[in-house]
Order: C-alpha cells, then sequence, then structure tokens
C-alpha cells in the first residue's frame, strides 16, 4: 500500500487567488508558512521557515477565497504533487499540496467576518455547519496559576 498524505498548519502568505476552470469548476492557489524552532550543536537556538504552495478545488475554492486573508492560520490536509512544464525550452517544476480539506484557524479578536473561529472548508456538505458566528464567553478562558515552576520538581 503507498500513502501520500500532507498535514500542515500554518499562515497565509498571500491572499487566496480564484481562478475558474475551462470545465466551470473554481480553483483557489496560495502559500502558507510553516516554521520550527530547533538547537544547533552549539546551543544556539535557530529558526527555519518553509513555504508550501497550495491549491484547492470546487466549493472548496469558493470558501477559502472569502474567508482567509494573508496572515490567517489554516490546517491544511492533501496529498503532495509535483507538475512539470517546459517554459521557454526549459523544464520547470512546481511541487504543491493539493488540498482535500482546509481548517482556519483562530481569528485574531475583534475581526469582523461570517465565519467563526476553526470553520472548515472540506469536502463534505457536513463541514460548513459550523458558518454562524459564535462568540466564546469569558468563562471559557484559561487561566494559569502565576506560581514559579521549579525544574526539579519535573520526574525527567
Amino acid at each position: 500500500m503507498y500513502l501520500n498524505k500532507a498535514f500542515l498548519y500554518g499562515n497565509l502568505t498571500r491572499d487566496p487567488e480564484l481562478r475558474s476552470l475551462p470545465s466551470g469548476g473554481q480553483v483557489a492557489s496560495f502559500s502558507i508558512a510553516t516554521n520550527r524552532v530547533f538547537k544547533k550543536t552549539d546551543g544556539t537556538k535557530q529558526e527555519q521557515v518553509d513555504f508550501h504552495n497550495i491549491v484547492v478545488f470546487g466549493k472548496q475554492a469558493d470558501i477559502v477565497s472569502q474567508y482567509c486573508k494573508k496572515g490567517s492560520p489554516v490546517l491544511v490536509e492533501g496529498r503532495i504533487q509535483t507538475r512539470t512544464w517546459e517554459k521557454d525550452g526549459a523544464k520547470q517544476y512546481r511541487t504543491e499540496i493539493v488540498s482535500d480539506y482546509v481548517q482556519f484557524g483562530p481569528r485574531a479578536a475583534g475581526g469582523s467576518s461570517a465565519g467563526s473561529q476553526g470553520y472548515s472548508a472540506g469536502n463534505s456538505s457536513a463541514s460548513h455547519g459550523g458558518a454562524a458566528e459564535q462568540k466564546s464567553p469569558k468563562e471559557d478562558v484559561i487561566e494559569y496559576p502565576q506560581e514559579d515552576i521549579n525544574t526539579d520538581d519535573i520526574p525527567f
């Protein structure tokens, strides 16, 4: 059995670009940035940023282009695909994620939109149930204790 599956969580680096296919369907393309922080051998922290090209088709493309903007956090689930073509006699390559499912991340406070926090744009109609705006009450906020953590108390 073979598996081609990608899960990415990051922020949009540009607004989605919506286009129409000759068949009448919609396709949206955008890119997201992901980062990771690691320690180098000398003990200094290093941050690495990767950029990923995302392609979304159909109704999902309409929803993504309507609700997502540059800087929006999204979770993308899909498959990796590399396309090749000829341009000016040179072979060109583009690796992208063809999305099966996009879930929107939390929105900034005070943002006005019809979408809610965590709204998803999947291929099934059942995933559109969270489209109504939801406000979280103040009781749902997690309050962390202010006490200091002693590293000697950690068992590992």
